[in-house]
Protein backbone atom coordinates (compact mmCIF):
# COMPACT_ATOMS: atom_id res chain seq x y z
CA UNK A 1 0.00 0.00 0.00
CA UNK A 2 1.47 3.22 -1.27
CA UNK A 3 1.91 5.87 1.57
CA UNK A 4 -0.12 8.36 -1.01
CA UNK A 5 -3.18 6.26 -1.08
CA UNK A 6 -3.28 6.66 2.73
CA UNK A 7 -3.88 9.92 4.45
CA UNK A 8 -1.57 11.25 7.29
CA UNK A 9 -2.65 11.26 11.07
CA UNK A 10 -4.43 14.08 12.47
CA UNK A 11 -4.43 15.65 15.77
CA UNK A 12 -7.48 14.33 17.22
CA UNK A 13 -9.46 10.27 16.18
CA UNK A 14 -13.22 10.50 15.71
CA UNK A 15 -15.23 8.09 17.25
CA UNK A 16 -15.26 6.05 14.07
CA UNK A 17 -11.04 6.07 13.65
CA UNK A 18 -11.14 5.05 17.38
CA UNK A 19 -13.50 2.09 17.13
CA UNK A 20 -11.91 0.51 13.64
CA UNK A 21 -15.16 1.23 11.70
CA UNK A 22 -14.35 -0.42 8.50
CA UNK A 23 -15.37 1.00 4.35
CA UNK A 24 -16.36 -1.13 2.11
CA UNK A 25 -12.78 -0.78 0.51
CA UNK A 26 -11.04 -1.49 3.90
CA UNK A 27 -12.75 -4.69 5.20
CA UNK A 28 -12.68 -6.06 1.68
CA UNK A 29 -8.66 -5.67 1.60
CA UNK A 30 -8.66 -7.10 5.03
CA UNK A 31 -10.95 -10.10 3.88
CA UNK A 32 -8.49 -10.57 0.84
CA UNK A 33 -5.53 -10.56 3.52
CA UNK A 34 -6.92 -12.78 6.14
CA UNK A 35 -8.38 -15.49 3.82
CA UNK A 36 -8.01 -15.07 0.06
CA UNK A 37 -3.94 -14.24 0.51
CA UNK A 38 -2.88 -17.58 2.31
CA UNK A 39 -5.72 -19.99 0.90
CA UNK A 40 -3.97 -18.71 -3.01
CA UNK A 41 -7.43 -19.81 -4.10
CA UNK A 42 -10.08 -17.26 -6.10
CA UNK A 43 -12.94 -16.22 -4.18
CA UNK A 44 -16.57 -16.06 -5.89
CA UNK A 45 -18.24 -12.48 -5.93
CA UNK A 46 -21.32 -14.24 -3.73
CA UNK A 47 -18.54 -15.09 -0.92
CA UNK A 48 -17.04 -11.35 -0.43
CA UNK A 49 -20.61 -10.42 -0.39
CA UNK A 50 -21.86 -13.23 2.01
CA UNK A 51 -19.02 -11.80 4.20
CA UNK A 52 -19.04 -7.84 3.39
CA UNK A 53 -23.12 -7.30 4.13
CA UNK A 54 -23.23 -9.16 7.42
CA UNK A 55 -20.38 -6.60 8.24
CA UNK A 56 -23.40 -4.10 7.62
CA UNK A 57 -21.57 -2.99 3.76
CA UNK A 58 -24.51 -2.43 1.18
CA UNK A 59 -24.44 -4.92 -2.01
CA UNK A 60 -23.91 -2.25 -4.05
CA UNK A 61 -21.12 -0.39 -1.79
CA UNK A 62 -19.27 -3.76 -1.99
CA UNK A 63 -20.06 -4.28 -5.48
CA UNK A 64 -18.22 -1.08 -5.93
CA UNK A 65 -15.88 -1.62 -3.53
CA UNK A 66 -14.27 -4.94 -5.48
CA UNK A 67 -14.80 -2.89 -8.84
CA UNK A 68 -12.36 -0.40 -7.53
CA UNK A 69 -9.93 -2.80 -5.93
CA UNK A 70 -9.61 -4.30 -9.89
CA UNK A 71 -9.51 -0.60 -11.29
CA UNK A 72 -6.34 -0.18 -8.87
CA UNK A 73 -4.26 -3.29 -9.75
CA UNK A 74 -5.03 -5.34 -6.77
CA UNK A 75 -7.06 -7.86 -7.42
CA UNK A 76 -8.65 -9.26 -11.69
CA UNK A 77 -11.73 -11.04 -12.36
CA UNK A 78 -12.57 -14.39 -13.83
CA UNK A 79 -15.95 -15.09 -15.65
CA UNK A 80 -16.93 -18.75 -15.13
CA UNK A 81 -20.58 -18.59 -17.11
CA UNK A 82 -22.49 -15.51 -15.64
CA UNK A 83 -20.40 -15.97 -12.40
CA UNK A 84 -17.05 -14.13 -11.06
CA UNK A 85 -14.60 -14.51 -9.19
CA UNK A 86 -11.58 -13.00 -7.93
CA UNK A 87 -8.01 -13.66 -7.65
CA UNK A 88 -5.49 -11.44 -6.93
CA UNK A 89 -2.94 -9.95 -8.73
CA UNK A 90 0.62 -10.17 -8.48
CA UNK A 91 0.64 -6.83 -7.57
CA UNK A 92 -2.06 -7.39 -5.03
CA UNK A 93 -0.21 -10.46 -3.68
CA UNK A 94 2.64 -8.38 -2.73
CA UNK A 95 1.06 -5.67 -1.30
CA UNK A 96 -0.89 -7.73 0.98
CA UNK A 97 1.90 -9.71 2.16
CA UNK A 98 4.00 -6.94 2.91
CA UNK A 99 0.97 -5.45 5.23
CA UNK A 100 0.06 -9.02 6.31
CA UNK A 101 4.05 -8.74 7.99
CA UNK A 102 3.46 -5.61 9.39
CA UNK A 103 0.61 -6.01 10.75
CA UNK A 104 0.95 -9.34 12.48
CA UNK A 105 4.19 -8.26 14.04
CA UNK A 106 3.13 -4.95 14.95
CA UNK A 107 3.32 -3.75 18.78
CA UNK A 108 5.29 -6.60 19.86
CA UNK A 109 8.61 -5.69 20.28
CA UNK A 110 10.36 -2.73 20.66
CA UNK A 111 14.40 -1.89 19.74
CA UNK A 112 17.13 -0.53 22.66
CA UNK A 113 17.29 3.10 21.89
CA UNK A 114 20.05 4.90 22.06
CA UNK A 115 19.29 8.49 23.04
CA UNK A 116 19.45 9.16 19.36
CA UNK A 117 17.66 11.35 17.43
CA UNK A 118 16.73 11.95 13.83
CA UNK A 119 15.68 15.63 13.11
CA UNK A 120 15.07 16.98 9.42
CA UNK A 121 14.42 20.56 8.18
CA UNK A 122 12.35 20.66 5.58
CA UNK A 123 11.76 24.70 4.34
CA UNK A 124 9.47 23.96 1.48
CA UNK A 125 8.14 26.99 0.33
CA UNK A 126 4.17 27.87 -0.25
CA UNK A 127 4.29 27.77 -4.04
CA UNK A 128 4.90 23.97 -4.04
CA UNK A 129 1.92 23.18 -1.52
CA UNK A 130 1.37 19.81 -3.68
CA UNK A 131 4.97 18.59 -2.50
CA UNK A 132 4.75 19.79 0.89
CA UNK A 133 1.48 17.55 1.61
CA UNK A 134 3.26 14.68 -0.33
CA UNK A 135 5.95 15.24 1.98
CA UNK A 136 4.09 15.16 4.65
CA UNK A 137 2.37 12.07 3.69
CA UNK A 138 5.37 10.41 3.08
CA UNK A 139 7.47 11.10 6.15
CA UNK A 140 4.61 10.15 7.98
CA UNK A 141 4.28 6.88 6.52
CA UNK A 142 7.62 6.32 7.73
CA UNK A 143 7.29 7.16 11.43
CA UNK A 144 8.57 10.63 11.53
CA UNK A 145 6.64 13.20 13.85
CA UNK A 146 6.29 17.40 13.39
CA UNK A 147 6.33 19.11 16.91
CA UNK A 148 6.73 22.09 14.80
CA UNK A 149 5.97 23.50 11.02
CA UNK A 150 8.99 22.78 8.91
CA UNK A 151 10.65 20.14 11.52
CA UNK A 152 10.29 16.63 11.21
CA UNK A 153 12.02 13.79 14.21
CA UNK A 154 12.48 10.45 14.73
CA UNK A 155 14.08 8.25 17.74
CA UNK A 156 14.99 5.74 14.80
CA UNK A 157 17.80 7.06 13.26
CA UNK A 158 18.35 4.05 10.84
CA UNK A 159 14.97 5.61 9.14
CA UNK A 160 17.41 8.02 7.34
CA UNK A 161 18.08 6.11 4.29
CA UNK A 162 14.18 6.10 3.60
CA UNK A 163 13.30 9.69 4.41
CA UNK A 164 16.69 10.53 2.73
CA UNK A 165 14.63 8.58 -0.50
CA UNK A 166 11.53 10.17 0.31
CA UNK A 167 13.10 13.51 -0.16
CA UNK A 168 15.20 12.95 -3.04
CA UNK A 169 11.93 11.01 -4.58
CA UNK A 170 10.17 14.14 -4.58
CA UNK A 171 13.14 16.59 -5.68
CA UNK A 172 13.47 18.25 -2.53
CA UNK A 173 17.37 17.63 -1.73
CA UNK A 174 18.15 21.51 -1.57
CA UNK A 175 15.16 22.54 0.71
CA UNK A 176 15.61 19.27 3.21
CA UNK A 177 18.73 19.34 5.95
CA UNK A 178 19.15 16.68 8.29
CA UNK A 179 21.25 16.04 11.61
CA UNK A 180 21.09 13.09 14.39
CA UNK A 181 22.30 13.31 17.69
CA UNK A 182 20.90 13.20 21.71
CA UNK A 183 18.10 15.77 22.83
CA UNK A 184 20.19 18.83 24.67
CA UNK A 185 19.16 20.88 27.62
CA UNK A 186 16.37 23.32 26.92
CA UNK A 187 12.95 22.34 26.87
CA UNK A 188 11.21 19.32 27.52
CA UNK A 189 11.67 16.02 25.47
CA UNK A 190 8.47 14.42 26.52
CA UNK A 191 6.56 17.64 25.48
CA UNK A 192 8.39 17.67 22.08
CA UNK A 193 7.08 14.10 21.58
CA UNK A 194 3.61 14.70 22.77
CA UNK A 195 3.43 17.76 19.95
CA UNK A 196 5.11 15.61 17.25
CA UNK A 197 2.92 12.52 18.21
CA UNK A 198 -0.18 12.96 20.06
CA UNK A 199 0.10 10.10 22.18
CA UNK A 200 -2.79 11.16 24.08
CA UNK A 201 -5.12 10.66 21.10
CA UNK A 202 -3.52 7.88 20.52
CA UNK A 203 -4.17 6.34 23.35
CA UNK A 204 -7.35 7.01 23.63
CA UNK A 205 -7.77 4.79 20.19
CA UNK A 206 -6.26 2.00 21.76
CA UNK A 207 -8.47 2.33 24.73
CA UNK A 208 -11.71 2.33 21.99
CA UNK A 209 -9.16 -1.12 20.20
CA UNK A 210 -9.30 -2.86 23.95
CA UNK A 211 -12.65 -2.08 24.55
CA UNK A 212 -14.34 -3.13 21.72
CA UNK A 213 -12.38 -6.55 21.67
CA UNK A 214 -11.26 -7.48 24.84
CA UNK A 215 -13.24 -10.49 26.26
CA UNK A 216 -15.12 -10.79 23.27
CA UNK A 217 -16.42 -14.56 22.58
CA UNK A 218 -18.31 -15.11 19.34
CA UNK A 219 -20.07 -17.98 18.03
CA UNK A 220 -19.20 -20.00 16.04
CA UNK A 221 -19.53 -19.70 11.99
CA UNK A 222 -20.10 -16.79 10.68
CA UNK A 223 -19.78 -14.78 14.11
CA UNK A 224 -15.74 -15.88 14.50
CA UNK A 225 -15.36 -14.73 10.60
CA UNK A 226 -16.81 -11.53 10.92
CA UNK A 227 -15.17 -10.97 14.60
CA UNK A 228 -11.59 -11.93 13.07
CA UNK A 229 -12.17 -9.28 10.05
CA UNK A 230 -12.96 -6.41 12.40
CA UNK A 231 -10.16 -7.47 14.49
CA UNK A 232 -7.85 -7.29 12.02
CA UNK A 233 -9.60 -4.38 9.74
CA UNK A 234 -9.38 -2.39 13.60
CA UNK A 235 -5.42 -3.33 14.14
CA UNK A 236 -4.08 -2.73 10.74
CA UNK A 237 -4.58 0.97 11.56
CA UNK A 238 -2.33 1.49 14.06
CA UNK A 239 0.73 1.09 12.29
CA UNK A 240 0.15 4.10 10.14
CA UNK A 241 -0.83 5.81 13.35
CA UNK A 242 1.90 4.58 15.79
CA UNK A 243 5.16 5.70 15.73
CA UNK A 244 6.62 2.68 17.80
CA UNK A 245 8.52 5.39 20.04
CA UNK A 246 10.96 3.53 22.77
CA UNK A 247 9.83 2.69 26.06
CA UNK A 248 11.75 5.90 27.18
CA UNK A 249 9.18 7.84 25.43
CA UNK A 250 6.12 6.64 26.27
CA UNK A 251 3.76 7.09 29.46
CA UNK A 252 3.88 4.58 31.99
CA UNK A 253 1.95 1.61 31.79
CA UNK A 254 1.54 2.84 27.70
CA UNK A 255 -2.04 1.32 27.08
CA UNK A 256 -0.60 0.17 23.53
CA UNK A 257 1.44 -2.77 24.95
CA UNK A 258 -2.13 -4.19 26.48
CA UNK A 259 -3.94 -3.72 22.92
CA UNK A 260 -1.08 -5.94 21.30
CA UNK A 261 -1.58 -8.35 23.31
CA UNK A 262 -5.50 -8.50 22.76
CA UNK A 263 -4.63 -8.61 18.97
CA UNK A 264 -2.21 -11.54 19.10
CA UNK A 265 -4.22 -13.39 21.44
CA UNK A 266 -7.69 -12.96 20.13
CA UNK A 267 -6.46 -13.39 16.54
CA UNK A 268 -4.83 -16.46 17.59
CA UNK A 269 -8.26 -17.67 19.22
CA UNK A 270 -9.85 -16.99 16.32
CA UNK A 271 -7.47 -18.30 13.27
CA UNK A 272 -8.69 -21.64 13.10
CA UNK A 273 -12.46 -21.39 13.67
CA UNK A 274 -12.53 -18.53 11.14
CA UNK A 275 -10.38 -20.25 8.74
CA UNK A 276 -12.65 -23.10 8.32
CA UNK A 277 -15.86 -20.99 8.11
CA UNK A 278 -14.06 -19.58 5.18
CA UNK A 279 -13.11 -22.87 3.60
CA UNK A 280 -16.65 -24.10 4.05
CA UNK A 281 -17.59 -20.67 2.51
CA UNK A 282 -15.90 -21.04 -0.17
CA UNK A 283 -16.57 -25.01 -0.46
CA UNK A 284 -20.62 -24.49 -0.79
CA UNK A 285 -20.19 -21.56 -3.12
Amino acid sequence: MSPDDEPAPVPSLSRRQQMGAGTARSLLLTVFGEFVLPHGLPVWTSTVLHVLTRLKIEEKSARQALNRLAADGWIASERSGRRVRWALTGHGHALLTEGAERIYSFGRDRDTWDGRWLVLLASVPESKRDLRHQLRNRLTWAGLGSPAPGLWISPHTSREAEAKQVVESLGLDSEVYSFCGPFSGIGSERTMVEQAWHLGDLATAYEGFVQEFAGLQPDPGDQVLLAQVRLVDAWRRFPRLDPQLPRELLPPHWIGVRAANVFKDLHQEWHAPAQQRWTTLTTDA
